[in-house]
């Protein structure tokens, strides 16, 4: 219904943007093709927009690297994509650690609450060492790019292998990229070209260089302003001609790429910023091509899905320009594209507007330079009561010392921009050069929430992946058992057996597709999927992975451990395996949260305990003799099941059966399953409706431990495992507040002292540090309700006694 809500609100907007537009296009009749398809246009987009609002998410992981063994601890912020509220719709969060190779080394559903949740991964003490990749989503954003889920990169280290210096990176292993401004190049038409040069670990290179045709000659000539990115004037001279870029690096090394063809017809647009004290932005559109000089064009500019700006031009000697005022644009990343005469897309150009001040937090320590094993307090503040914080404590090393994004600068700029973006909090500066700076990133990135054919064409369709409103979605499918044809109109029944008794119902749809809801499933668990065999024999169940598809690639991202710090990581995976095994003298576990023991069904009509009765060892004569709630019948094809209901003075026929919340439709098989296995029984005897299906009473048993006590299942039925949503595991930290603890001989090397997914501002927080002396980093990250985001950061020392 919130997602509803936004949609409606987006809509509202769009159209009251579009006409404050139109209304200052002028007079229409002279010009009503253009105003129509103008007003077409920007419809299809509100419309667009209307049916697939956006959601992003942020994590805000304890530290930028570890040791294999460690635990990863992160915290889940879900937003809306333009504003940046806390969105809560989605109520489970996907989050996954890729390897190099993106294959999914942990898996995990997080349970989002009022928009956040928290939790937590074990390294296995078998990954290799290496970059990897945390990524994020829900439900509702697999039906868009897997380019717009959360990523980040990790360093994790695995000690028990060889440590030593990577090899200096070859030429080859250094990319230049090179991306003309509005998309491509036109013959005769002056350029703005972007450029974006890594090297192997993805990070941005200084470098000079030159633009040579193809006699060598020297046509333009450029340097890099930060993180490898940076932009030239050009204009190639002849359709066709071969560019080369030859940029130079400080060690003297070179890499080359090529500039794409330019073409002998098309469109150029740029845009030209006059800088801070200037309140409009100047897009100039130039042409090349008898047919497109005297064209009419269309220029439909939004942020985050809302129309900012819809406007017309006409060319003159295939030069028109248009004026827009800053004002009119959202903060954050507007998207302007350029349409022919016949609604073509056909230039796009990215201007990035700062926002106002985030959320402003303060975080300080109650001294600078501590002692081992010594308290620490800790005092957070912000100018948003209603900020949601998260704040680690961590020690700064080799692999941790550029640490990890900030919310804002994700949410302002990575999340939606294809690619990585390095440091995008430096982004948010109010300075000429990260101006300079964010327009070279702008150049070199792509905005990939949607494609324009799909717009114009009215293709959002039936998106396949809906909101996860109460919990996760169970997906799969109906097939012919021997054709493996879908099936539609087939009712399903999924169970997990248990002694918390549930089952969920789900009427397979014209593709055959499935979706269970399944809101209380904790942890590892069976679950059984079934068709009612007693009418539906020949099909099966398929079901899916809950997870996304792998990324295609390797995230090809290097990863160098110099052997000096081998002490210190061997220290880290010591201190990793202890805590791994031990919470004081427990096993460190998940645990689920508690959850209402009552069947699905509620207070059942009659409950039985079949201890309270003489034990029968025949089902038929315990159903008989003190069930009476219950009538058993003998026909030609076996035992039946009748249910009188004294409310209606009706009798129902073949009412559900249940084992442990699994359905068991052919009655001959309860009746010959062990009655001394069962502990109690639970009769329904009026008509329930189950989600879509209507079950003419319920016959519940229930065996001693909730797992079907070794009745076979139903030849046709599908037992696959399930992991469900992830518990809690709770962060610990030695405290050292007595004498006692303070001169204990149990070494303490936590590299992390601190972790709290939830912590208050205002109130003190305390920890202690530990027997591991250097430089600790504190990070504080936060969200408030109106979608400002912030973060804070600073550093301590922990000093060896004199």
């Amino acid at each position: 219904m919130l997602f509803r809500r936004l949609s409606l609100v987006c809509l509202t907007r769009c159209v009251a943007l579009l006409g404050g537009c139109l209304a200052g296009l002028g007079n229409p009749s002279p010009a009503l093709a253009q105003a129509d398809s103008l007003q077409s246009i920007a419809r299809r987009f509100a419309r667009y927009s209307q049916q697939t609002p956006a959601e992003k998410l942020f994590l805000h992981l304890d530290r930028p690297s570890y040791v294999a063994g460690e635990n990863m601890w992160f915290k889940v912020y879900a937003v809306e994509g333009s504003s940046h509220r806390p969105l809560p719709v989605s109520s489970v969060a996907y989050v996954e650690v890729l390897d190099p190779a993106q294959k999914p080394v942990l898996q995990a559903k997080v349970a989002l609450k009022q928009a956040s949740g928290s939790g937590s991964f074990v390294l296995p003490t078998t990954l290799a060492s290496g970059r990897y990749t945390v990524r994020a989503y829900t439900s509702w954003m697999r039906n868009f790019s897997p380019e717009l889920y959360f990523h980040t990169s990790v360093a994790i280290v695995n000690t028990r292998a060889p440590l030593g210096v990577a090899a200096r990176p070859a030429a080859a292993a250094y990319d230049l990229q090179l991306f003309p401004e509005g998309g491509y190049l036109v013959q005769g038409v002056p350029s703005k070209v972007g450029f974006k040069l890594t090297n192997g670990a993805g990070q941005g290179v200084a470098a000079e260089g030159t633009v040579l045709d193809q006699s060598g000659n020297t046509v333009a000539s450029f340097r890099t302003l930060r993180f490898g990115l940076g932009s030239f004037s050009f204009t190639p001279a002849q359709a066709g001609q071969a560019y080369r870029v030859v940029a130079e690096l400080a060690n003297q090394q070179t890499v080359t790429a090529s500039l794409p063809p330019a073409r002998e017809e098309g469109y150029v647009m740029r845009l030209v910023d006059g800088g801070a004290g200037v309140s409009q932005l100047r897009l100039v559109v130039q042409t090349r091509g008898a047919a497109l000089e005297n064209e009419r064009v269309f220029l439909l500019g939004h942020a985050g899905q809302k129309v900012a700006l819809a406007t017309a031009g006409e060319l003159f000697e295939g030069r028109t320009v248009f004026t827009v005022d800053k004002q009119q644009l959202a903060a954050g990343i507007s998207h302007f594209t350029l349409f022919n005469s016949r609604r073509q897309p056909v230039c796009e150009r990215l201007y990035f507007r700062p926002p106002a001040a985030g959320l402003q937090l303060t975080a300080r320590a109650d001294k600078q330079q501590y002692s081992a094993r010594e308290k620490v307090t800790l005092q957070l503040a912000s100018d948003q009561t209603t900020a949601r914080l998260s704040v680690a404590v961590y020690q700064v090393d080799s692999l941790s010392a550029a640490g990890g994004p900030d919310m804002a600068g994700y949410l302002w700029l990575t999340s939606d921009l294809k690619g990585a973006v390095e440091n995008p909090g430096y982004y948010l500066n109010a300075s000429p050069e990260a101006a300079e700076a964010v327009d070279n990133l702008m150049l070199t990135q792509g905005w990939s929430r949607f494609q324009w054919k799909d717009v114009l064409s009215n293709n959002s369709g039936q998106l396949p992946y809906l909101p996860e409103l109460n919990g996760p979605l169970v997906r799969g499918r109906v097939v012919h058992r021997f054709t493996g044809a879908t099936a539609s109109n087939i009712p399903a029944y999924l169970s997990s057996p248990s002694r918390h008794i549930q089952l969920y119902t789900a009427v397979s749809k014209p593709d055959g597709s499935l979706q269970f809801e399944v809101p209380d499933l904790y942890g590892r668990r069976q679950l059984i999927a079934q068709t009612n065999t007693r009418r539906d024999s020949m099909y099966r169940i398929e079901l899916f992975d809950a997870f996304a598809p792998r990324p295609a690639g390797s995230s090809a991202l290097s990863l160098a451990v110099p052997e000096s710090w081998a002490v210190g990581l061997r220290r880290r995976a010591v201190q990793a395996e202890v805590q791994q095994r031990y919470y004081g003298s427990r096993p460190v576990m998940y645990t689920a949260p508690a959850t209402d023991s009552i069947a699905f069904y509620g207070q059942p009509s009659e409950k039985y305990r079949l201890d309270d009765y003489t034990r029968f060892k025949v089902m038929e004569e315990v159903m008989r003799e003190y069930v009476p709630g219950v009538l058993v019948r003998i026909r030609k094809d076996g035992f039946h099941f009748l249910v009188p209901d004294n409310n209606s003075n009706t009798v129902s026929e073949n009412p559900l059966v249940l084992l442990d919340g699994m359905p068991v439709f052919d009655v001959n098989r309860i009746m010959a399953f062990d009655p001394l296995k069962v502990q109690k029984l639970d009769v329904v005897k009026s008509r329930y409706l189950l989600g879509p299906l209507i079950s003419d009473g319920i016959v519940s048993y229930t065996t001693y431990k909730g797992d079907l006590a070794g009745f076979p299942l139903d030849a046709h039925a599908l037992l696959q495992e399930y992991e469900g949503l992830q518990g809690q595991r709770e962060f610990y930290a030695p405290r050292y507040d007595a004498p006692r603890q303070q001169q204990s001989h149990l070494p303490d090397f936590r590299n992390l002292l601190y972790w709290n997914p939830n912590a208050p501002a205002g109130a003190p927080l305390t920890f202690y540090t530990s027997d591991q002396v250097g430089t600790y980093r504190v990070v504080v990250q936060g969200l408030a309700g109106t979608g400002q985001a912030g973060s804070a950061s600073f550093t301590f020392d922990v000093k060896a006694p004199l």
